[in-house]
């Protein structure tokens, strides 16, 4: 076999994937690992998608998506972001997985380098790396209520610096960045030249903490924001999202996404269609029911004294097992795996700040999540 490209052995392995895959080759797992709804897609997405089958919508559309759902995105990022766009500013993406990918396509050259959250989302330093670039880790630790350190910031970026990404609501520790913490965010990028790649995919789930889209703040054309359907509708597989642009890069964009996927499928964009315009009443149930599963299980937590980070946003608890990981909490997990047949994400696999922690997902039934808490050893 002929060799492979030497930046392929950078890209890290996922952490969550390797406990997720393990999971699978046992019988009567709980699965708390992966960001998995628990609820079914709402009726009349299902029916758009079947529509556009039916009819046999079925072809090549504009590398941005169809008219229509640049339209609907246009509308819902007025009315829920506060970001005035126009459809050249939207490109239908592969979820947010792709749009995040091709942000920092379209800002790094090999060699620099892109500040990443620590935890962070594992695709943000594999994106990264897949480019023959550099993650640049930035720290959420505890100590500073798991946010940016603006000191830190300053003291990370080079003359290799291009980009920050930013991630609020966060996967993993659930915290929501306050519009303080993102205008802050703006004006170090703005000091520093740099461009923002804001990850919103959780927009629609905070408890108690309003989501603000740092692209709402933009008056340098420096925010790439990537937008998901997939949490928010449980459409997961359906694999679509969107990237909002600043303007003036259509003719880029045409030809980046091109290179990349053509376009998104036909019937994914008219379930996006009909998820964006439709009732959001099905959005709303699954938000309760996910803030009654973490009101649940942290009070058993308290009541257990393991201590948490009570999340502000997305669906996922922050516990801390250091008492009892010994300072490889990914052995732990695969260890506990296999003892009590409970399968959690490690911290590790979100970075080096994430040891000693690990993410449960609440996006479950109420008897799997408590299953789950109540498998924990208490210190």
């Amino acid at each position: 076999m002929p060799k492979l490209a030497s930046h392929i052995d950078l890209v890290p392995a996922s952490g969550i994937r390797r406990i997720h895959e393990a999971a699978l080759g046992l019988n009567g797992v709980t699965m708390l690992a992966v960001g998995e709804p628990d609820v079914p897609v709402a009726p009349h997405i299902a029916a758009a998608a079947k529509a556009a089958w039916d009819a046999d919508k079925t072809d090549y559309t504009p590398n941005g998506g169809i008219l229509p759902f640049r339209e609907a995105v246009v509308a819902k990022l007025a009315a829920v972001n506060g970001i005035a766009a126009t459809t050249d500013q939207v490109w239908s993406t592969i979820g947010a997985t792709q749009a995040i990918s091709q942000a920092l396509g379209l800002v790094l050259d090999v060699g620099d380098e892109v500040l990443v959250p620590n935890p962070g989302y594992t695709t943000f330093s594999m994106s990264t790396r897949m480019l023959q670039a550099v993650p640049s880790y930035y720290s959420l630790l505890p100590e500073n209520g798991f946010l940016p350190d603006l000191a830190e910031l300053d003291s990370l970026v080079t003359s290799r610096t291009r980009a920050i990404i930013v991630n609020s609501p966060s996967n993993p520790i659930g915290v929501v960045f306050p519009e303080s913490v993102l205008r802050d965010i703006m004006a170090f990028a703005e000091r520093h030249d740099l461009w923002v790649i804001s990850d919103e995919v959780y927009e629609a789930f905070t408890h108690g903490t309003p989501h603000v889209s740092i692209g709402s703040l933009d008056d340098g054309a420096r925010v790439l924001s990537a937008f998901s359907l997939s949490k928010t509708y449980a459409m997961t597989g359906i694999r679509i999202g969107y990237l909002v642009t600043p303007p003036g890069l259509v003719d880029v964009m045409r030809r980046v996404q091109e290179g990349v996927i053509s376009c998104v499928n036909e019937p994914a964009q008219y379930a996006a269609i009909a998820a964006i315009t439709g009732d959001q009443f099905h959005v709303e149930q699954a938000a309760a029911h996910y803030r009654r599963n973490i009101a649940r299980a942290t009070a058993i937590l308290d009541e257990r004294g393991i201590r948490y980070l009570a999340p502000q946003g997305a669906f996922y608890l922050w516990v801390d097992v250091s008492h009892v990981s010994g300072g490889d909490v990914q052995a732990w997990a695969e260890r506990f795996l296999s003892e009590t047949r409970v399968a959690v994400a490690p911290g590790s696999a979100f970075g080096t700040a994430g040891e000693g922690w690990i993410r449960l997902c609440a996006a479950a039934s109420p008897d799997d999540l408590l299953l789950g808490v109540n498998a924990l050893p208490a210190p």
